[in-house]
């Protein structure tokens, strides 16, 4: 039998190869429900797929998926055994007190997602299995699944005590896990924390992405410490959104697209205010940003 050997650059090229496969294998979120979770349908899509319009429904996407409307979803959304890896919390770090409720193994983690509250929650709204359509549920299980740790912080206002707490979590979430990419999410009211923070030259550093969940715009975004980094942006909002316009949104986000920077937008066709928490594809999202 005879023996072919190969030149050495092409060993290397291969080699690479399956270390580039492997890591991207690796840092894709296995699946959870995707069925039941999965964008209904695709209305329009543009800028090479960063920008998808959504198909919502009322009567199918509330009615059809709740028990009790707005309430409780059906059983089929929410998977409980998580319940046991879950903890309420208050995290001490920079001479600050965070309530915080927490999911997964935060010193092991391989990702983080801390998810902001807007007007009238505290850390329990990002703890509930069965509103939102079993969304917050889907989160916990896909971080619990995956190595990864999720974190829902109480906000005191969404000022500067607010951010300054924020700021807190994600330095003690990057000293602590220092391998995690950190994914900052912002919903409503809360958008306010989010885009104080990308003014934070120092926590813009610590974070792989921030995501927008039916907030309001800031047009300072681009003399931004974040934008100055390139922090990958994840928009989602509904079309009937009648707190803040999307159309603002979207304005920030073509601007950013225009400049080949790192985005993505979800429009709900006539979601309201709730629809981005309710409807967003969390590993869809989540894998696009770990990749």
């Amino acid at each position: 039998m005879s023996t072919v050997r190969l030149p050495r650059r092409v060993l290397v090229a291969a080699f690479s190869t399956i270390v580039t496969l492997t890591s991207a294998a690796a840092a894709e979120l296995g699946s959870f429900k995707d069925k039941l979770f999965a964008y209904p349908g695709i209305l329009e899509q543009g800028d090479d797929g960063a920008f998808l319009k959504v198909a919502y429904d009322k009567m199918r996407d509330i009615h059809k998926r709740d028990e009790v409307p707005e309430r409780r979803v059906k059983g089929q959304y929410v998977s409980l055994g998580v319940r046991w890896r879950q903890d309420f919390e208050t995290i001490e770090h920079q001479g600050r007190a965070v309530d915080v409720f927490r999911v997964g193994k935060l010193r092991s983690a391989r990702f983080a997602v801390i998810f902001v509250h807007g007007r009238g929650g505290d850390r329990k709204l990002g703890a509930n299995d069965f509103t939102f359509g079993g969304n917050f549920n889907r989160l916990k299980n896909l971080a619990d699944e995956n190595g990864g740790v999720y974190l829902a912080p109480t906000a005191k206002d969404f000022k500067d005590t607010g951010a300054a707490d924020v700021s807190a979590l994600i330095d003690y979430v990057h000293a602590s896990a220092p391998q995690a990419k950190i994914v900052l999410t912002c919903a409503s009211m809360g958008t306010f924390i989010c885009w104080k923070i990308t003014g934070d030259a120092t926590a813009s550093s610590q974070l792989s992405a921030m995501m927008i969940f039916g907030g309001p715009t800031d047009a300072a975004f681009t003399d931004s410490a974040a934008y100055a980094a390139k922090l990958p942006m994840f928009f989602s909002h509904g079309s009937d959104d009648n707190v803040y316009r999307w159309q603002d949104q979207y304005a920030l986000y073509k601007s950013l697209i225009a400049k080949r920077y790192p985005t993505r937008f979800v429009l709900f066709n006539t979601g309201s205010h709730g629809t981005p928490i309710r409807m967003t594809d969390w590993r869809e999202t989540l894998n696009w940003i770990l990749k």
